[in-house]
């Protein structure tokens, strides 16, 4: 590379750093209100959201329970009881968990890759 291209890349460098640090922060004050505002209205339209899906119905239905009813649960359910239930879905893992098999698959996919990978 030539000096001169060098420079000029420094130079841009330089200048986008600059130009691109200086942003205008904005800070603001929220009410009580706002602060301690329950979230539960929006997690329980999740959870209702939830029960509408076809899967979870055929799942309600095979255990038993009629999703009318289980609706009404949830409609009936405080506060404390929306939230967590809606915590444990959102951290329920999506695709389950890996069983003992599953990591020795991956294991022996990553030594075949590194013993092909090094071998040429």
């Amino acid at each position: 590379m030539s000096l001169a291209f060098k420079k000029t890349t420094c130079r841009v460098l330089v200048v986008s750093l600059l130009a691109l640090s200086f942003q205008t922060a904005r800070a603001g004050l929220i009410g009580a209100d706002q602060a301690a505002a329950p979230a539960a209205p929006t997690e329980r339209a999740m959870l209702l959201s939830t029960l509408d899906r076809a899967d979870v119905s055929a799942q309600l239905q095979a255990a038993g329970v009629d999703p009318q009813d289980a609706r009404a649960r949830v409609q009936n359910m405080s506060d404390q009881e929306v939230h967590a239930m809606a915590q444990d879905i959102q951290n329920a893992p999506v695709g389950g968990d890996m069983s003992a098999w599953g990591w020795v698959a991956v294991v022996l996919v990553v030594v075949l890759i590194w013993y092909y990978a090094i071998r040429k």
